[in-house]
């Protein structure tokens, strides 16, 4: 048998207008599509297909039913080959269970219990006196009876019997209101009270437009502003996003999904035409509801406060989406503006010029760092690649974390190597709270394999860094030309040096001063480190000049750079617009010139002075 989550989960993804449409030749008609019935054998349009309702219907012959229904009578296939064929055209796997189960779906009963809490809640928004400050505040929000009847929105009254006595009538138990989420019981004995009181609520749809259940806004004083239905087997926040049961022809005719904070934001926009909205139950969106964004579409605008906890909402949601592939926008509104109001004062047309004018999400990243100075301190630098690791982690299209790559070596001015060792080093480390690497894929191949932070040892069988041998001369003598690491210092960071132990070194170099002894220096670094350390004092002076090979030594870590750089440049100038591959072309040209400059003076190969490897 095949579970009914994966049938509902079919049904839902399948573009029924597709499918039917292999079989009769439709044209759209408003919302539905219209054609010959190919029951009866129509000559007229009167088969219609609806998209949003999953179904079709003649209109003549009276033939209807869903997707499942039309191929089991058009082509003659038993139930479970209908839905698996309908799976197939749709890219889901469908995985049969052993057990047979009869009878009606076991959540039938909430969903009863649910449907009628929801109109009960209608009525006593519109009907009871009880009602009048819900109305009031929906008139001061500019939301009219057909747009709160289009998307069932309700009232709980603040008496505690009410709901439950009519549910009762009606044969719904204190049991199975307590099931559903609408009444609630805080200790065995006690009388159950109702969940919600002097709440609006809004009904809350699974995708195929069952109510599972409600979210209730607070209009009067009191501490809470939202409550939710309880976690139960037709209620899971975590998997469903409010509006999506409206949304999710939208989402695939548009092409793009808006997520939004709140009930009120996609309200207002659905009833302003623009259709691709959703919210999630929370501050920010689950792993669960981003699988189900990604089964629609993979363009996301995020359209959240700007405010802190807004921001961090946003950045936290990108990153979801962006571990599933999906391409994040973030919209960002005038200062205290929300889709709601936005929407109410300006029309749906300014939105959608906001929308045009999006950011990536990673730039909107960067951008707020940078109106708040954090690349302009050293300080605050490498706080600022803290932050902006996560979202270059989480991104599973290779081409465009390659690009984010690039853009924070652009703005912090950090070598993109560097960049990519803390992205592999951080996942090996164990990630934090923006992914891993391992769920965002692997790194691409042609950049260095991530090396461990100062302090880590470092397994002697793996591959040289490249540039190690202009790395370990360059520490070599600065250990022996103390003077000279003050004037070292000024052109390269301790982060320029790729191999931990050389880099911890030379940290300490810098960090002892000229006159500290090699016990002190020993005294700072991991005991790996201070193997290196000994085994470079051991091979002693050579007979060189030790500004030349010190020259020589950073010459050849610029020259790994500039072919770094040249090798990127040749990655992204076959996805950059014709502008973007002149300054790329521009740029080539001129790393090619120094590079011709530096092996004018010897260096000819990668990260090894041919004077240093001699000795001088």
């Amino acid at each position: 048998m095949i579970p009914d989550d994966v049938v509902e989960r079919v049904r839902d993804q399948a573009d029924i207008v597709q499918i039917i449409g292999e079989h009769v030749a439709l044209k759209r008609m408003g919302t539905d599509y219209r054609g010959p019935c190919p029951f009866h054998q129509g000559t007229h349009p009167n088969f219609s297909v609806s998209p949003k309702k999953h179904m079709y219907y003649c209109f003549v012959c009276k033939e209807g039913g869903d997707v499942f229904t039309f191929l089991t009578k058009r082509l003659g296939l038993d139930w479970p080959g209908a839905v698996r064929l309908v799976a197939d055209k749709s890219g889901i796997e469908v995985r049969e269970v052993e057990s047979q189960r009869s009878g009606p779906d076991p959540r039938e009963p909430l969903w009863e219990v649910t449907a009628t809490a929801a109109e009960y809640f209608r009525r006593m928004l519109w009907d009871d006196e009880g009602g009048r400050p819900a109305r009031d505040y929906l008139a001061s929000r500019g939301i009219d009876r057909p747009t709160a009847d289009r998307f069932g929105i309700g009232f709980s009254p603040t008496a505690i019997g009410f709901m439950r006595s009519h549910l009762q009538t009606l044969g719904f138990d204190d049991a199975r209101q307590i099931a559903a989420g609408v009444l609630t019981q805080p200790e065995e004995g006690r009388e159950p009270r109702p969940r919600f009181r002097g709440r609006l609520i809004f009904p809350i749809f699974d995708s195929v437009g069952h109510t599972v259940g409600f979210g209730g806004r607070l209009i009067g004083p009191g501490d809470v502003k939202y409550v939710n239905s309880p976690e139960s087997s037709i209620f899971a926040k975590r998997r469903l996003l409010y509006g999506l049961n409206w949304a999710k022809f939208a989402i695939r005719r548009d092409e793009r999904v808006l997520l939004v904070e709140g009930y009120f934001d996609v309200v207002r926009l659905i009833a302003a035409g623009i259709d691709s909205v959703v919210a999630p139950l929370g501050t920010a969106l689950t792993a669960e509801q981003a699988e189900l964004v990604a089964r629609y579409t993979k363009i996301a605008y995020l359209i959240y406060d700007s405010d802190r906890a807004g921001l961090r909402a946003t950045f936290r949601t990108g990153d979801e989406l962006l571990r599933r592939g999906i391409t994040v926008r973030v919209v960002t509104l005038p200062e205290g503006e929300d889709p709601d109001t936005f929407v109410g004062s300006h029309g749906p047309e300014q939105l959608e010029a906001h929308l045009r004018g999006a950011l990536d999400v990673f730039e909107r990243k960067v951008q707020l760092l940078e109106r708040s100075g954090w690349f302009a301190d050293l300080g605050r630098k490498r706080q600022a690649i803290d932050r902006l690791l996560p979202t270059i982690r989480a991104t599973a299209d290779p081409i465009l974390r390659d690009m984010y790559v690039s853009r924070a070596s652009e703005v912090a001015g950090v070598p993109r190597a560097l960049l990519w060792r803390e992205v592999g080093e951080s996942a090996d480390a164990g990630g934090d709270a923006g992914g891993d690497v391992a769920s965002a894929g692997p790194v691409p191949s042609p950049e260095p394999r991530a090396q461990p932070r100062r302090g880590r040892r470092v397994d002697r069988a793996d591959p040289p860094v490249e540039g190690q041998s202009a790395e370990r001369e360059l520490v070599r003598w600065l250990l022996l030309a103390r003077a000279e690491r003050e004037r070292v210092g000024d052109r390269v960071s301790a982060d320029g040096l790729r191999d931990p132990d050389l880099r911890a070194i030379y940290d300490a170099l810098q960090a002892c001063g000229p006159d500290a002894t090699i016990p002190e220096l020993a005294a700072e670094l991991t005991p790996g480190a201070v193997a290196v350390l000994e085994a470079l004092i051991s091979e002693g002076p050579t007979g060189a000049d030790p500004v030349r090979v010190i020259e020589d030594s950073l010459a050849a870590l610029r020259m790994r750079d500039l072919n770094e750089r040249r090798r990127e440049i040749d990655r992204l100038i076959g996805i950059g617009t014709v502008d973007e591959q002149e300054q790329l072309m521009s740029e080539k040209v001129e790393i090619m010139k120094e590079v011709g400059r530096l092996k004018g003076r010897g260096y000819t190969t990668f990260g090894k002075s041919p004077r240093a490897a001699r000795g001088g």
